[in-house]
Parts: C-alpha cells; sequence; structure tokens
C-alpha cells in the first residue's frame, strides 16, 4: 500500500513515516500545501493521511 503524508511537523511526520515503514507500507511525505497539491495529483495512492492547517493552504482544498 502507497501512502502519501501530508503534515508541515517533520519530527511528527517523520515518527509516523518509521512506524508505517515499519508495517511494509510506501510512504512518501509533503510538507506544504504546495508539494502536497502537486503529489496528490500526480501520483497514485492508496490513503492520503491529511493536516488540515498547512503552510500555504488548506488541508481540505487538497482532498476535494
Amino acid at each position: 500500500m502507497k501512502i502519501l503524508l501530508i503534515d508541515d511537523e517533520r519530527r511528527l511526520s517523520d515518527s509516523i513515516k518509521e512506524f508505517l515503514e515499519s508495517q511494509e507500507y510506501t510512504v512518501d511525505q509533503a510538507f506544504d500545501f504546495n508539494d502536497a497539491l502537486m503529489k496528490a495529483s500526480v501520483y497514485d495512492y492508496n490513503c492520503i493521511l491529511l493536516d488540515l492547517m498547512l503552510p500555504g493552504g488548506n488541508g481540505l482544498d487538497i482532498l476535494r
């Protein structure tokens, strides 16, 4: 399963990524609105873990 993890808190995001990878998931990260929007529109993910408050925009706009 390929997961996109979107969160501007890098330590928290890295911790979640490390755990998910230990469970054999593939995890990509995005730390701001523009990077998250680009990755969500270009790549095919099975799941997106999304922070709503992001630098540069609202996570709900990515969800749409």
